[in-house]
């Protein structure tokens, strides 16, 4: 079905990403998973096959990528689209509509599909995948998986014989995620050739046929699916790969000392436009602890973030910091949230000055020594925007630190990660959670709350369903939320 020989290719004015002497064939209705570290080239390897490159990449380009029967390098992008049906990371990036109907017969449209058959497929196409609760709808309203649902429907209402995915788990919830593995098998169950690039690895375990393994640009192993559940973790977290089965992962994080509390919250309450989202929420935090923020898009964790730093006005209840009552306006000034795009939060023109902006006599050596404990120095007069994801994150963290915040959340730190940058970010934490910060994330990554947590904040229909320290105790708990067999 596809036949990818003696491929080499190199993105025009870079030095990373590309690959070398790519050597794979994959059978028809097979699953095929494309792993390895953020820039090893697996992404590449699925735009040689949907046409992206040569198409849209530029770059030199040597072997011959086939398709069915297609030299994709020779075949117009249009014929590659009717045969090669692609889902990205962020779905938005591919929307052209504003309700869901109209972005479902999209493609189609565009092969000049008569109206009664366009009609005819997008009721099977809902049907089939099951999403007829989505019909007519307004696609900014939409969830992240919801989203995604409608993306794939766009692309599986043109019947297309191949599908690529590119990271397609990295911004879903638990429940998300498991429709996204039910789709999978309901095409594979149609015979559809699937290809996946992808960091989260577990939820495709019953799926995946083969796991090509790539690693600077080449593929240095390729498993059949028996032999890559007999690595062991230890194995896979060298080779910078997630974990193919949760049940391996066990919890890692610092159990912090016992302190009284700084941060109590008693009886909140918030409500938006005029909607009760969160009620009856009471709480504490001590210095050094890392709490995680679970449950299903929709449940008030975000909302919940933006109260606690002061973001969200419309609320009831209390809350105190050592005992003095905190109003909007104080608790702005003990917090500071780390955005899951970091890129929304930083306007300088340098690094430098990043850390000293609004700042009126800032303190030029708590940001030398604040850059150099975060290993940002040697980038302090890049701009802001030339760092990689990991850095941004840590020059938002440094800003944090320079202002003296005493409270941080962070909004998904690790959505798109790969496990050695994952543990990064658990390190940070550890290391902030040192510094006696309280920290506070958002997040639907099991591997992370394992890695880096010590207690769990669990929001369910508007309440805080339960809370419990992240240890051999109650750590049940957390593998029952997410891995449901």
């Amino acid at each position: 079905m596809i036949s990818i020989k003696n491929v080499t290719f190199q993105y025009a004015g870079k030095q990373t990403g590309g690959v070398y002497n790519i050597n794979i064939e994959i059978a028809r209705g097979e699953c095929v998973l494309f792993c390895g570290r953020s820039g090893c080239g697996k992404t590449t390897i699925t735009r040689l096959v949907n046409g992206l490159i040569p198409y849209f990449y530029e770059g030199e380009l040597t072997g011959e990528v086939h398709v069915d029967g297609m030299n994709i390098s020779e075949t117009p992008m249009h014929l590659i689209a009717e045969k090669v049906g692609s889902v990205f990371q962020n779905p938005r990036s591919q929307f052209f509509n504003t309700d869901t109907e109209s972005e479902i017969a999209f493609g189609i449209e565009n092969m000049s599909w008569s109206k009664s058959k366009m009609k005819r497929r997008i009721e099977e196409t809902t049907k089939e995948l099951r999403m007829e609760k989505l019909r007519k709808r307004g696609i900014m309203e939409l969830s992240g998986g919801e989203k995604q649902k409608v993306a794939f429907a766009s692309i599986y209402a043109m019947s297309p014989e191949v599908f690529v995915l590119d990271e397609p788990s990295s911004n879903l919830d638990v429940d998300a995620i498991g429709d996204l593995k039910n789709t999978l098998s309901f095409l594979k169950n149609e015979n559809k050739t699937i290809l996946i690039s992808e960091h989260r690895l577990y939820y495709l375990k019953d799926i995946v046929d083969r796991i090509v393994y790539v690693e600077d640009g080449e593929v240095k192993n390729i498993y059949q699916k028996k032999d890559f559940l007999d690595i062991p973790v230890w194995q896979c977290a060298g080779m910078g790969l997630r974990a193919f089965d949760l049940n391996q992962v066990q919890p890692d994080g610092i159990t912090p000392k016992k302190n009284l509390p700084l941060l109590e919250m008693k009886n909140f309450s918030v409500s938006y436009k005029k909607k009760r989202i969160l009620e009856q929420v009471s709480l504490s935090a001590e210095y050094g602890e890392i709490i995680g923020i679970v449950g299903q898009n929709g449940a008030g964790k975000s909302t919940f973030s933006r109260a606690l730093c002061g973001l969200h006005k419309n609320h009831d209840g209390e809350c105190f910091w050592n005992g003095k009552r905190m109003n909007d306006r104080q608790r702005l000034k003990l917090c500071y949230m780390v955005m899951q795009n970091v890129s929304y939060q930083l306007f300088a023109e340098s690094v430098d000055k990043e850390c000293s902006f609004g700042i009126k006599e800032p303190d030029t050596y708590l940001v030398s020594k604040t850059l150099t404990e975060l290993g940002l120095y040697e980038y302090k007069d890049k701009h802001p925007n030339t760092l990689s994801g990991g850095q941004k994150q840590r020059l938002a963290v440094a800003v944090s630190m320079i202002c003296k915040k005493e409270i941080l959340i962070f909004d998904e730190p690790t959505s798109g990660l790969d496990y050695d940058s994952m543990i990064q970010v658990s390190h940070l934490l550890k290391k902030l959670a040192q510094m006696n910060k309280i920290i506070y994330v958002v997040t639907h990554d099991y591997e992370f709350l394992a890695s880096a947590c010590n207690r769990v904040l669990h929001f369910k229909d508007g309440r805080l369903a339960d809370d419990y320290s992240v240890d051999s105790e109650h750590f049940q708990k957390l593998q029952k939320m997410f891995i449901k067999e």
